[in-house]
């Protein structure tokens, strides 16, 4: 017998429109409110010590790495193999952030792994 597709139900779906538009938002603000503001980054550059400077910072170090994509693959390149509403969530996220942060190269690759593995089917019950 043929096992069901491994589909999100309705309340899985609304918590992943949660996650993915709260990184999305979050990502944004990083990017226009301190990345892309002189202001703040000469501020940020110049020694000052807020969260939004140590936000700054750390998107920065993890640009310069592509931690951002590679994150996001990885998580779905896992939930390809093994499907997992939360290993979904964690690469939606990662992805999310990737793709507003510029490592929009790993970060897409990892979405379209994502709705590749909507065609995988779930994973049998233990």
């Amino acid at each position: 017998m043929r096992r069901p597709l491994f589909l999100p139900t309705a309340r899985q779906t609304n918590w992943l429109l949660i996650v993915g538009f709260l990184s999305v938002g979050e990502a944004l603000y990083i990017r226009y409110m301190a990345i892309e503001n002189l202001n703040v980054e000469l501020a940020c550059q110049a020694g000052l010590n807020t969260w939004l400077c140590s936000a700054f910072r750390l998107s920065i170090i993890l640009f310069n790495h592509e931690v951002f994509g590679g994150v996001a693959l990885a998580a779905a390149l896992l939930n390809l193999l093994r499907p997992s509403i939360v290993l979904v969530a964690f690469a939606l996220a990662a992805a999310g952030f990737g793709i507003v942060l510029h490592n929009a190269d790993l970060a897409a690759l990892a979405a379209g792994v994502l709705i590749l593995s909507l065609a995988r089917s779930a994973p049998a019950p233990e």
